[in-house]
């Protein structure tokens, strides 16, 4: 056998071995140390969990595909999230909730505000033409629109409690159902999981089998120690913990989706880049955040007191809710234009970016500890204006409940 194909999967299991042996040794690591070591551990384990996810959609049928790749795609960024989520329930005095809340709302609008960006540069690179979405998208983006709709709610009432999570996780439950319903078509792959594809099928379950097997325990054993090393990082290093949680952890356990999106995208198969990355959006703003108040409840012990959240997290809500917003009147053309993709990169790197004298400054004209209004504002504003050029656009997202009709994939 030669070894070439095989390098992938060797380097990916090579960055979990480390953290796992000093894990089991029990061997005490400095915060930068282990935050350093654990995340590149995810980020092997992520890797060989996106090419079993992709694998395994040759084995079984594709309504049970759907579900089962969906959850266990977003393990890397539950495992984190619920963490801090369950760390909270225990001890609300110390403050964990603010981090659930920061690696959930960071993890979405970077898929927006980067990925989707990135690929619609390479697509126009490429292709001099602009990312195209085929008519079944309609689906994910019917239920992204449904999901952030709802999403404005948490904020409004200051709380997200239990009843919130249901809704989410039933607006997930129904995008699956409906999903289900499409006609079947052949799995693409690449690279790696394209080599597992090409096994015989006894080989191809073992090795499918083997790698979510390794994958998900080395995740959950790296959880602990990256969400520790990250805060412990923070405040070894002088530096915010909550902007820590927020960018660092989901580039580590996301980075390995956001490749192959990109190198479908370089292919020229731009549905599948962006669709791809519609879909992690969708899961994320729905499964994920629709465990958080679940997984508070059984670690606190009662079912009276939601997950603990200040103004700051609610901000947070509010801006990842304004930007999907946006992301999802833009996408109802089933195109994502040159200039599209700048404007949404224009305002996730400009809220991060901008000025501390005029986050100062609107911080003491709205009250608000940080500028996240004023950049929600802009949001809402440029998904209203492009909602009123042709608002039927909007409205034929219905059709996604049919996602039978007009099912051709677009290149």
């Amino acid at each position: 056998m030669r070894i070439r194909p095989l390098i992938p999967f060797l380097a990916a299991a090579g960055a979990i071995v480390p953290s796992v042996a000093i894990r089991l040794a029990g061997i005490p690591l400095a915060p930068v140390a282990a935050a350093c070591v654990s995340g590149v551990a995810i980020l092997g384990a992520s890797c060989l969990l996106l090419w079993a996810c992709e694998a395994i959609q040759a084995d079984i049928s594709q309504a049970l595909a759907l579900a089962v790749v969906a959850l266990i795609a977003v393990l890397p960024e539950y495992a984190v999230d619920m963490y801090f989520t369950w760390q909270a329930g225990k001890d609300p005095a110390r403050g964990y909730a603010q981090y659930a809340i920061a690696n959930m709302t960071g993890a979405n609008r970077l898929l927006i505000g980067v990925a989707w960006t990135a690929v619609a540069a390479i697509v126009w690179m490429r292709s001099g033409r602009a990312v195209r979405l085929s008519a079944d998208r309609r689906t994910e983006l019917l239920f992204l629109g449904m999901a952030t709709a709802y999403a404005f709610v948490i904020p409004a009432k200051g709380s997200l409690t239990l009843v919130d999570g249901f809704v989410f996780l039933a607006l997930y439950v129904w995008y699956i159902v409906v999903a289900a319903k499409r006609p079947c078509e052949e799995p693409e792959a690449i690279g790696p999981a394209a080599l597992i594809m090409a096994l015989d099928t006894r080989r191809r379950r073992l090795t499918t089998a083997a790698l979510l097997v390794a994958a998900a325990g080395a995740i959950v054993l790296n959880a602990e120690m990256f969400c520790e090393g990250l805060i412990g990082s923070g405040k070894q290093l002088g530096i915010n913990e909550f902007l820590l949680v927020q960018w660092l952890a989901p580039i580590a356990s996301e980075a390995p989706e956001f490749v192959v999106a990109l190198v479908f995208a370089w292919r020229g198969q731009a549905n599948l880049a962006l669709g791809s990355l519609l879909s992690s959006k969708l899961n994320q703003w729905t499964l994920l955040v629709g465990m958080i108040p679940g997984v508070f409840a059984v670690s606190h012990g009662t079912l009276e007191h939601p997950i603990p959240m200040g103004p700051m997290q609610m901000h947070e809500i509010l801006l990842t809710a304004a930007q999907s917003a946006l992301a999802v009147v833009m996408l109802s053309s089933l195109r994502l234009s040159v200039s599209g993709s700048i404007l949404l990169f224009s305002l996730f790197v400009g809220q991060l970016l901008t000025p501390s004298p005029f986050g100062a400054w609107v911080a003491s004209a709205t009250g608000l500890p940080t500028n996240h209004l004023m950049f929600a504002v802009l949001y809402i504003t440029a998904a209203a204006a492009l909602f009123l050029t042709q608002p039927s656009r909007v409205f034929r997202l219905w059709e996604g409940i049919r996602p039978q009709i007009g099912n051709r994939r677009a290149r």
